[in-house]
């Protein structure tokens, strides 16, 4: 809860003029056909579309909510280069509209023992998708967070993943990093709140893979 609170917090200082750019905001307009869900924010040409705790009804009233999303990202995604949805992680409706919606699926995977649990189920969902979709939506790769070289338990992970995905795991590990949990909290990506730490390096090297890739 501590880390989500910084998040939001973190994103009300990025977007400070728009303090009603939320996507739950766009929710209570949506009858109105009100769709100008994307905001400016401190970083030129970067665009936000921040959360806040009341869609947290999308758990119970998943209708109208998920109606909004579809219609933002249908008429929406045209406008930009590129469109990052960041999804929780969960298998819910969200996650399932913003695959159905997605040309490309980027899966982060903590080097933990128990992340490792998750990565099956959240396979066969966007499995389910890619087949749904005939193929439209394409699994860009599986990237490797929270690596920590002094823990045996990290390469064990890296180890079982790289041998049985191959080369769709990244080359790239976003190592674990005090920088990229600080930056939030003063409202700056890691890139800006500490450019030569390891975190923002690792994320520099992953968008340049990312790149050459596509």
């Amino acid at each position: 809860m501590d880390d989500a609170l910084k998040q939001l917090e973190a994103l009300k200082k990025i977007a400070p003029k728009h303090p009603q750019s939320y996507f739950y905001d766009a929710q209570l307009n949506y009858q109105r056909k009100e769709y100008k869900l994307a905001r400016e924010s401190a970083q030129q040409l970067l665009r936000l579309s921040p959360n806040n705790p009341g869609s947290l009804q999308i758990a119970t009233q998943p209708e109208k909510p998920l109606a909004v999303l579809q219609q933002h990202l249908k008429s929406g995604m045209q406008a930009y280069d590129f469109v990052i949805i960041d999804c929780p992680p969960s298998l819910g409706e969200l996650t399932r509209t913003a695959l159905a919606h997605a040309t490309e699926v980027l899966m982060p995977i903590q080097c933990e023992f128990f992340a490792m649990e998750g990565l099956a189920q959240m396979i066969e969902i966007i499995r389910e998708v890619m087949q749904s979709r005939n193929g439209q939506l394409e699994f860009g790769g599986i990237l490797l967070t929270m690596f920590d070289p002094s823990l045996e338990l990290t390469y064990e992970v890296e180890r079982e993943v790289r041998e049985f995905f191959g080369d769709i795991v990244f080359q790239t590990v976003i190592p674990r990093d005090v920088c990229v949990s600080e930056a939030p909290s003063h409202g700056q990506a890691v890139l800006d709140y500490a450019p030569r730490s390891r975190g923002a390096r690792a994320y520099a090297e992953l968008a340049h893979e990312v790149l050459n890739l596509a």
